[in-house]
């Protein structure tokens, strides 16, 4: 089981490089990215790791200067990321 996730937080952090590389998001949001990559790459249970990138980018996909498609990548990510939680 943890396999699995370690290879979905893995799709996760490629995911999250999308947006990091995208020119249109806004830097407050690449930080708050940039976290919930770091919290993902740490050696804990990915449950854990999970959690703690969601908590990082909780509220991002409300920022009103957030281009729609990095929007819906944002939904994505934490779509993924609660599956490994649960």
């Amino acid at each position: 089981m943890t396999d699995e996730r370690d290879v979905k937080i893995g799709q996760i952090v490629s995911l999250i490089d999308m947006v990091l590389e995208d020119m249109s998001v806004p830097r407050n949001v690449k930080r708050a990215m940039e976290d919930a990559k770091r919290r993902l790459n740490e050696k804990e249970d990915p449950v854990v790791r999970a959690g703690g990138a969601i908590y990082s980018l909780e509220g991002l996909s409300e920022d009103v200067n957030l281009p729609p498609h990095a929007r819906t990548q944002i939904w994505q990510i934490l779509s993924a990321l609660e599956s490994i939680t649960e």
